[in-house]
């Protein structure tokens, strides 16, 4: 017996000498069998759950911190206290889109005001900032980015999301997110979805939140049909999710067609988890988990704050009745194991609570430079801007938010480390003895600062914040202070032919006055660098380089949801009915034939730019491209936009005129030209159909339009799917459709006098039959996914034609055996 123990001993010596050694983890795991990093995620996370014990998975449900929201030092937004028993550390949470709440902090510009940049870089500089502090003020997930549309920009909280726009808001939303979470720490979309309003009630100045009371977030029923949810309301969603590799979603307050977001299985189980493949977890905005049964079937994972819904009682009792199943827990708390793996929380030490390794005065300069690119110029006649310092003897700075920093509160309340007003940033730049100030509470005695001085700049802001909504979109709107700031821009501008005017707004507001001032900047909620980077707009030290991510109207009842029809808003009876569907933001005022006071996209610069030469080219699906140049006398930026006009499918299907598929950003010396490129896959053509629960491409005529804003664009073309459309390019339908593989004649496009016709890079002979051109095209032993057939000659009058069809070959059918 000895001996055969000796021998089992050795062998099992001999085999752990020859087997792999498995890799343990280098950070806090300990020594289980779940910290094998050789082990996937998943493997991971099921060893953890196989060792926990209900109670403990139970625990894990819910959070454990209250008062966090607070924002004080020290202390973090959101806390799961973990199992100490198997080395599962504390999970802290922090707020938020535009910097940590947690003490001192960089506050960042607005999420509107980086929307304004249209660049998914800046985002990611700007998610990366923010992810940063939160790794070093010791936090693992920030509930951020925020990512619902503007339907009204009446919205308490339209400051926080990225604008009307669902492509815009999606390309933002990745960027965002990837900057985030490359500095180690989890991101948390929110608020999914259809989280559009925050009510109407009550704006009360200095409250960390305001209080909705008609339509509620809280208690509303938001009303829509499938195919404005997905079109509209959950791209920017499925962005983050399938191309942001977002590691955890925060459901909404409201509910959506019947069923709270936190508990509704179509949003959480059948889209988020089973159409979009999502494999992290989900939880809960403050307070919005309402059933612990219904929010345990179908899809939420963690109760925040703290314990709800999960309180562990509740739980509990739902398992004990068998309303709740044992898999449907051990679900919830596998999707947070695997989370954590897959993003090295066990692998790593903890973050420590040490603010002193931020670099503070690096985050000042770059929420200056962020603000800057998404300043928006509007109006500029006569190049009034930028301002000639050497020519300004005397500066008149007027206005009740020359001395603040506008901000929407909420999750975006930050306590910064230092802020820098307009008229700190304005005096630095110019010197305080050449800038006098009055803080306009009487507009007569702020018109005769302004008659004397050789300019005037106003500077006034809105009021908005989470919790309710602007009453209205007026700048006096949700304002406390008394002062009437439309009458006061009026009265400087009657009594100064100079004026410029910058706003501080959330978003879209109502400018009566534009067409009396000459110059006019929207300046957004600027973060607390504010002020640096509206002088050196103002002066011409850095252009202003943002471009609008909403459509400004010219009246409020031009919105398409403007509060006149209280079913569409606020509501009745706490049901919100969608009824514009599909058409928000510039797709309303494009399709209604709307005039506006500034498009959707606009943007002015201090030098000026053309764009030429648009061409069609396969790709992807399709690649469009077009020349810039600057033709100006500065340095600057354009930001090309593509829209695409899509068929109507049948008279019950409303396609909007056009709509945004691609932008870029490009920055350009004078007299400096440079091709961009968008590329377009299926999906940009693509609606969904909702007899066919899917996306689906509907044969036609694809009208892409290219330009400087959704009412400026120059430069146009056709793409045919599954159509001849006469066009530059004809692809097929989508990816089912395919050609035979079999010789065709096709026709050239009408009026050629000559053409040359190359098949997949080989020329083949044109003739002509019945006063048209033709050629062949043989798909015959083919070995091509693609067959490219380009067409060039030229028509009467010698205009060039230049057409590309592409053909996609059946796939051979195996042989019968």
């Amino acid at each position: 017996m000895p001996r055969l123990a000796t021998a089992g001993a050795l062998c099992a010596l001999l085999l752990t000498l020859l087997l792999p050694a498995a890799a343990s983890a280098a950070g806090r795991c300990g020594d289980h069998p779940w910290c094998d990093t050789s082990k996937s995620p998943d493997e991971r996370a099921g060893l953890l759950l196989q060792a926990l014990t209900r109670d403990e998975k139970i625990g894990l449900l819910a959070g454990d911190e209250l008062t966090g929201v607070s924002g004080r030092e020290g202390s973090h937004t959101g806390t799961s206290d973990g199992v100490a028993r198997v080395g599962l550390p504390p999970i802290y949470f922090s707020d938020g889109p535009v910097g940590t709440r947690q003490g001192k902090a960089t506050a960042l510009p607005s999420s509107m005001t980086l929307a304004a940049t249209f660049d998914p870089g800046l985002a990611a500089r700007h998610g990366a900032i923010v992810g940063d502090e939160a790794r070093n003020k010791g936090n693992d997930v920030v509930f951020a980015p925020a990512v619902n549309m503007l339907r009204t920009p009446r919205n308490g909280r339209t400051f926080e999301y990225f604008g009307e726009d669902p492509f815009l808001s999606a390309r933002l939303a990745v960027g965002w997110t990837k900057g985030l979470q490359g500095e180690g720490v989890i991101g948390n979309v929110k608020h999914y979805a259809v989280n559009n309003q925050e009510g109407v009630g009550l704006n009360l100045p200095g409250a960390p939140v305001n209080v909705g009371t008609v339509g509620s977030r809280m208690t509303l029923d938001a009303r829509l049909d499938e195919r404005t949810l997905r079109e509209i309301y959950l791209p920017q969603f499925e962005a983050a999710v399938k191309e942001g590799g977002v590691g955890s979603v925060m459901c909404a307050y409201p509910r959506v067609n019947g069923s709270y977001a936190c508990e509704n299985q179509h949003l959480l189980e059948d889209v988020l988890k089973r159409d979009w493949g999502f494999k992290g977890f989900v939880l809960t905005d403050y307070g919005a988990a309402k059933s612990t049964i219904n929010s345990l079937n179908n899809g939420l994972d963690l109760d925040i704050w703290p314990a709800v819904a999960y309180r562990p009682e509740l739980v509990q009792a739902a398992l004990a009745t068998g309303q709740v199943g044992e898999s449907a827990v051990d679900e919830h708390v596998r999707r947070i194991l695997r989370t954590l793996f897959a993003f090295g929380f066990f692998d790593r030490d903890a973050y420590p609570d040490d603010p002193s390794r931020i670099d503070v005065a690096a985050h000042d300069a770059a929420a200056a430079e962020l603000e800057q690119a998404g300043t928006v110029l509007l109006e500029n006649d006569g190049g009034i801007l930028p301002l000639d310092a050497a020519k300004v003897g005397r500066l008149a700075l007027i206005g009740p938010d020359a001395e603040t920093l506008r901000n929407g509160g909420g999750s975006s309340k930050i306590d910064p480390y230092k802020t820098t007003t307009p008229r700190q940033g304005i005096e630095g730049r110019l010197g305080s003895d050449k800038v006098v100030f009055d803080d306009g509470s009487d507009a007569a005695r702020a018109a005769e600062v302004a008659r004397g001085a050789d300019v005037a700049v106003v500077v006034v802001g809105d009021a908005m914040g989470e919790g309710s909504d602007k009453p209205c979109m007026g700048l006096n709107c949700g304002t406390s202070d008394g002062i009437d700031r439309d009458a006061l821009v009026e009265a400087v501008a009657a009594a100064q032919p100079r004026t410029v005017v910058v706003l501080q707004s959330g978003g879209p507001v109502l400018t009566p006055w534009r067409d009396k001032v000459p110059g006019l900047l929207e300046a957004w909620y600027p973060g607390q660098n504010g002020g640096t980077a509206i002088a050196r707009v103002l002066f011409g030290d850095a252009e202003p380089g943002g471009r609008l991510p909403a459509t400004f109207p010219r009246a409020e009842t031009d919105e398409p949801v403007d509060g006149e029809d209280p079913e569409a808003y606020p509501g009745v009876a706490e049901r919100v009915q969608y009824k514009e569907g599909v058409l928000i933001g510039y797709r309303w005022f494009d399709e209604k034939a709307l005039g506006v006071a500034y498009p959707f996209g606009y943007g002015l610069s201090y030098t000026s730019f053309a764009l030429r030469d648009l061409r069609l080219e396969p790709g992807a699906d399709a690649t469009v491209s077009a020349v810039v140049t600057n033709t100006g006398g500065r340095r600057g930026t354009a930001v090309p936009q593509l829209y695409v006009g899509m068929p109507e499918p049948s008279p019950q299907l409303v396609q909007p005129p056009r709509q945004l598929k691609g932008f870029t950003r490009v920055t350009l010396d004078p007299g400096e030209s440079r091709r961009v490129r968008f590329a377009l896959d299926e999906r940009a053509f693509s609606y969904w159909d909702p007899r066919a629960d899917g996306w689906r491409v509907a044969a036609g005529c694809y009208r892409v339009m290219v330009g400087t804003s959704s009412r400026d664009l120059p430069l146009q073309a056709t793409i045919g799917r599954g159509a001849s459309c006469g066009g530059a390019l004809d692809l097929p339908r989508d990816a089912r459709a395919c050609s035979s593989r079999r010789a065709f004649a096709i026709r050239l496009p009408r009026g050629l006098r000559a053409a040359r016709v190359t098949v997949a890079g080989r020329r083949v002979k044109v003739r002509r039959a019945g006063g048209r051109l033709r050629a062949t095209v043989d798909l015959r032993g083919t070995r091509a996914r693609k067959v490219a057939v380009r067409i060039t000659g030229r028509a009467r009058g010698g205009r060039a034609v230049r057409q590309v069809r592409v053909y996609r070959p059946c796939t051979r059918k195996a042989p019968r055996r």
